[in-house]
Formats: structure tokens, C-alpha cells, sequence
């Protein structure tokens, strides 16, 4: 039975913010928070937490969440995901859910599923937003332009397009969720690095320098994830708000 499934990958150690899967909000770990969130979806079947990392098993068991340990030695969080995958050959829809985007709507993980379950020439789908030319300007904001079809020609940290001529084209900034076919996600995470996702750091140019399509769809909220300090507290202060 095809079934489609959202993954969170969750590791502790970050570079800004040590632990942040475990850092408790309003008396719950940010983890759960996602977690909750993805539950609230309409269209997956199985919610699974991936995991090296004991403290966040114990922490989902412990909430009641669905969690699996992984190794040690994955690079990335899509790695993460194909080994759990790949021990579940029920799942042919993945969403790969980032651990700390603890206010994703849920309405917008169901926009990914729809696109790579229903749209026959997505192998992967993700996430745009409008953004101005200003907000273009940030290299930590990945940009992304589409075609006439909504499939992504390009992603990079650098302002694209370039405004040769003013007020002509629009830009997006990228949301860093990805749905995937099973056979797409095993093809990309098989692939060798390529030469623009090691100029960009972003790995979703490997799939599009080796021919894969990736579908998008424009959604109208900004994310908040969590990877300093100052993002914490924008998210306590929202959860206090509503």
C-alpha cells in the first residue's frame, strides 16, 4: 500500500543554537511543536522523527511521537531521511519537515504533497514566497526563480534575477521544505556533489543540475525557524500573541 509520509529530521548539535529540538517552549520542546504540526495534516499517512541523537528519541517517545534512530555519519538531513525510507517500502511520498519550523502551516506541507503526488513531471516539490527586492539583497535568504509552470530554474543566495530593467520581474524567496517521490529522493541523495550546489551550498542544485524537476508552489506566510537566539524569542513572543 502507497502511503506518504512527513519526516523530521532532528539532530542536537547546531552551530548557533546547541539542542534546539530539545529547547522548551510554553512547556513543550520545539520538536513536539513541529511535530503537532505535522499531524495536522490532511494528506500524510505516517509522521516519523529521524534522529541520531538519544536525548531527542527519549524527548519524542516521550510525548507519544513516532521516532527512529539513524546513523551518526549522515551529512544532511536528506541522507537522514533516506535511511528511514529505506526501511519502509510502503512510503512513496516523502516530506522532508525541518525540525525547526515550529509555526509550518499545515496547509502548506499539504500543498507539497499535492504537487509531487499529483503532478506527473515533479520529482521534488518545495515552497516559494514573494519577497521585495530589499529582502533579495540577503544571502541567507535563498532565492528562486521559476518557469512559466511553476518549476524552479534556479536557486541561489544571490539576488536573481538582476535588474538590468527595473519593475519587470518579481522575486521569491525559497521555504526550506521539499516533498519527494521515494525514487527521486534515493536518485538525488545518490548523486556525487555538484559544482553549483558547492559554489551555493545548497543542495537542491544537485537535483536541478542533474535534470530533475522540482515543482513549486507560492504561499503567502513568512516562516519562522528557529537557529539563534533571536529567533527563539520571536517564537515565544508569537506563541504569547495568540
Amino acid at each position: 500500500m502507497t502511503k506518504t509520509a512527513i519526516i523530521i529530521p532532528a539532530r542536537y548539535g547546531s552551530s548557533r543554537l546547541e539542542g534546539k529540538p530539545l529547547i522548551k517552549v510554553e512547556g513543550k520542546p520545539i520538536i513536539q511543536w513541529v511535530y503537532e504540526k505535522a499531524m495536522l495534516s490532511k494528506l500524510a499517512d505516517i509522521i516519523i522523527v529521524a534522529t541520531d541523537d538519544e536525548r531527542i528519541f527519549n524527548a519524542v517517545k516521550s510525548f507519544g511521537g513516532n521516532v527512529e534512530m539513524t546513523s551518526t555519519e549522515h551529512k544532511c538531513g536528506s541522507d537522514r531521511i533516506k535511511e528511514v525510507v529505506l526501511r519502509h517500502p510502503e512510503i512513496s511520498y516523502i516530506v522532508n519537515l525541518q525540525g525547526d519550523e515550529p509555526l509550518i502551516k499545515p496547509s502548506a506541507i499539504d500543498e507539497v504533497i499535492k504537487n509531487v503526488k499529483d503532478d506527473k513531471d515533479a520529482d521534488i516539490s518545495t515552497l516559494i514566497r514573494k519577497i521585495t527586492a530589499e529582502e533579495a539583497e540577503n544571502p541567507n535568504l535563498v532565492k528562486c526563480v521559476i518557469d512559466n509552470y511553476g518549476f524552479a530554474m534556479y536557486f541561489s543566495r544571490s539576488k536573481i534575477p538582476y535588474e538590468r530593467n527595473l519593475d519587470k520581474a518579481d522575486f521569491y524567496g525559497h521555504l526550506g521544505i521539499y516533498g519527494y517521490k521515494r525514487e527521486a529522493l534515493i536518485k538525488m541523495t545518490g548523486l556525487p556533489q555538484s559544482s553549483y550546489e558547492q559554489a551555493e551550498s545548497l543542495e537542491q542544485l544537485r537535483a536541478l543540475q542533474n535534470g530533475m524537476h522540482i515543482k513549486t508552489s507560492i504561499v503567502d506566510f513568512v516562516p519562522v525557524g528557529i537557529d539563534t537566539i533571536e529567533d527563539l524569542e520571536k517564537f515565544k513572543s508569537i506563541i504569547k500573541a495568540v
